[in-house]
């Protein structure tokens, strides 16, 4: 929250609202992911690991919503911080709420339509999707501080 001195001079504004902003959606999304994986734990009754590897069964449900819930964690935190650079230095606001809005549509993709039910189309187009806002957003993040190295 800003501090205002005298009348109306804030002395802290928001520093990223954009992605402060889409700190809402992306945590929901984590928090239904966890929950998925607790509830196929309890369903289970496999209360540490997901048990794959004595079924051998890779289609096991505890064992793909852990699998979704990794990946989402793996991919969203870096995505995440190189927006925020990218905002905190002067990028484009549009773009990278286009980005970021991407970046979930395309982690929502990878699981909903893809890695749940084993193999989807959404699976490689949410993982190419995500690489691909991923180093987007780390090339232009980079771009935005190029005069700092004299280039």
């Amino acid at each position: 929250m800003s501090t205002v001195i005298g009348l109306s001079t804030p002395v802290l504004a928001p520093l990223v609202p954009i992605a402060g902003t889409f700190a809402l959606p992306f945590s929901a999304y984590f928090t239904f992911l966890s929950y998925r994986v607790v509830h196929y734990r309890l369903k289970d009754e496999q209360y540490l690991g997901d048990n794959s590897s004595k079924t051998g069964d890779l289609n096991n449900k505890l064992y793909l919503a852990g699998r979704c819930h990794q990946n989402f964690v793996e991919n969203v935190p870096l995505g995440i911080t190189l927006a925020a650079l990218a905002e905190l230095n002067g990028g484009n606001r549009k773009m990278i709420t286009a980005a970021l809005s991407a970046l979930l549509a395309f982690r929502v993709l990878h699981v909903e339509a893809g890695l749940i039910n084993g193999m989807g189309l959404g699976r490689p187009v949410g993982y190419w999707g995500t690489l691909a806002t991923i180093a987007s957003l780390g090339g232009y993040a980079a771009y935005l501080v190029k005069g700092y190295w004299g280039l």
